[in-house]
């Protein structure tokens, strides 16, 4: 069985499933592998910023604010994780 984080990332899959996938690890709380999802350059920004989003749904604080001052993230993913930290 695939798991979320791998349904999420492969780019095989339909964007509505890679979307559930995402949710289903905001549900489970999986907030090392959104944080991972939020920082991967080859990804669609769509994926990256419901990572992110997902995050603070988590409350996920201490996450938004490392991704936040990470200078390999594109500065807007950066500034949306200030502003949902």
């Amino acid at each position: 069985m695939t798991s979320p984080f791998q349904t999420a990332v492969r780019s095989t899959v339909h964007h509505t499933r890679r979307h559930d996938a995402i949710d289903r690890m905001i549900d489970d709380d999986e907030r090392k592998n959104l944080s991972v999802i939020a920082q991967l350059d080859g990804l669609r920004a769509e994926y990256r910023r419901r990572a992110l989003e997902g995050l603070a749904t988590c409350h996920a604080s201490a996450e938004l604010e490392t991704l936040a001052d990470e200078s390999t993230l594109e500065p807007l993913l950066r500034r949306q994780a200030s502003e949902l930290a």
